[in-house]
């Protein structure tokens, strides 16, 4: 024989799911209010490392911006190697077109195989090209006003950061040397491309402990 609740039980347990269902949907709200106040955070955080201002260009004011980026934005770089950039008060200037982290190279840039880093240091309006090889102290391989690296981008005028480093496999190097004759030996290890964007690529090699710079024929 079947047994029935009494009609007030079963209105209990329909206020619990109810209360249990706003509960949920309280909590989710309150997540996800949360990720968006860390995130704002996050973004006023970041515009607080912009550098903005205006500089003469054919003798007229024109605007420029210059995004950077704490080190701490690059998880990748080893504790030894953050330190030393901290302790500079190094921020790493990203280019007008980057979309994601930019400007810190991993690479084999001493020897195949080796476990190097490149980064691009800002600090007080100059740049350094650092490179950190298997550990070692930095080397500054060039040096610059941030001011002398910015380059009109889009129709606003506003100035951007042209100045990016990337890895370049010894296929990659080789390959731009395909008009050369005769054509070069293929490289035995990584080298450093250091790029003004959409103007030109030199690359820095490591040999015989020192640095060169490789010919590409341009």
């Amino acid at each position: 024989m079947a047994q029935h609740e009494p009609p007030d039980v079963g209105a209990r347990r329909g206020k619990s799911r109810r209360r249990q269902g706003l509960g949920r949907g309280v909590a989710c709200a309150l997540l996800a209010a949360g990720v968006l106040v860390a995130w704002a955070r996050a973004q006023d955080a970041t515009a607080r490392l912009d550098d903005a201002g205006q500089m003469v260009v054919d003798g007229r004011a024109t605007p420029y911006l210059i995004r950077h980026l704490p080190v701490n934005s690059f998880p990748e770089l080893p504790a030894a190697i953050q330190e030393q950039l901290n302790a500079r008060g190094c921020l790493i200037p990203q280019t007008y077109e980057a979309h994601e982290p930019e400007n810190v190279v991993h690479a084999s840039l001493e020897r195949a195989g080796s476990s190097d880093w490149a980064v691009l240091c800002s600090v007080k309006g100059t740049v350094s090209l650092l490179v950190f090889l298997d550990g070692s102290g930095p080397a500054v391989l060039a040096s610059a006003p941030e001011t002398e690296r910015l380059q009109a981008h889009d129709p606003s005028g506003v100035l951007g950061f042209n100045w990016g480093i990337d890895p370049a496999t010894p296929e990659q190097v080789h390959e731009t040397q395909s008009a050369m004759r005769p054509r070069p030996a293929r490289l035995e290890h990584d080298a450093l491309a250091d790029s003004v964007i959409e103007q030109k690529t030199v690359y820095h090699y490591y040999r015989n402990h020192a640095w060169t710079m490789v010919d590409v024929g341009e």
